[in-house]
């Protein structure tokens, strides 16, 4: 899953965004209002973690855009403005959910894969589909009641499938899911994970919809 994290602090940065990747997350750092409103734009990420006070605008009226322009995506605020007033207003305003600084990061991690589940439609949180279990947080697959060893890449594009069962994933989704900014991509990239995917889970588990993408189950 990728994430977008908009935070001017450069400590409190570098920390998220290792904490977020040891986690398995494809993570964007943008430290401005600016930079955040051209990166939300593409319209490419799953969550964002929002900072309220930021150079070149305000958190609060950057997720006021957000919401006025549609999208549902979810919104994590982790601020500093610890009033109830603040917490409301973030609220109100659109805000998923609201945490304070400063935050344990194992809490954080653990916020972002509750509203990713809640988004997805599901409060249990072990993906399944069928025999297939995937559990995000154990960072573990089984089939038939089987672990299977998967790389960190092959884990992350099976889980992005399995956020949306049913849904046609196209190859550039699915790399945006799974790569973040700087990370180099081979161009086949995608198509090695998900070869490698089906040896290890069988062939008919993620189906090819043929000129669009990807998917596992049947579409809705």
């Amino acid at each position: 899953m990728r994430l977008l994290l908009i935070e001017d602090d450069d400590m409190i940065g570098r920390a998220v965004r290792q904490g977020l990747a040891s986690a398995g997350f494809a993570v964007d750092w943008v430290t401005d209002a600016r930079a955040a409103q051209l990166s939300l734009s593409t319209g490419v990420y799953d969550l964002a973690i929002l900072d309220l006070g930021l150079p070149r605008g305000d958190g609060m009226e950057l997720l006021k855009e957000l919401r006025k322009g549609g999208d549902s995506m979810p919104v994590l605020i982790a601020s500093a403005r610890d009033t109830v007033k603040d917490r409301i207003a973030g609220l109100e305003a659109g805000a998923d959910d609201y945490v304070l600084k400063p935050f344990d990061l194992d809490e954080l991690v653990a916020r972002v894969r509750a509203l990713l589940r809640r988004h997805a439609g599901s409060g249990s949180p072990v993906l399944r589909h069928g025999d297939l279990a995937l559990d995000p947080v154990r960072k573990e697959v089984t089939l038939a009641e089987q672990v299977v060893e998967l790389s960190a890449r092959e884990f992350a594009v099976l889980e992005a499938l399995m956020q949306k069962p049913g849904a046609v994933l196209s190859r550039e989704r699915l790399e945006e899911a799974v790569y973040g900014w700087g990370q180099e991509v081979a161009s086949n990239a995608i198509e090695v994970h998900l070869h490698n995917l089906r040896k290890k889970l069988g062939s008919a588990t993620i189906k090819n919809v043929r000129g669009v993408g990807y998917r596992i189950g049947n579409a809705p």
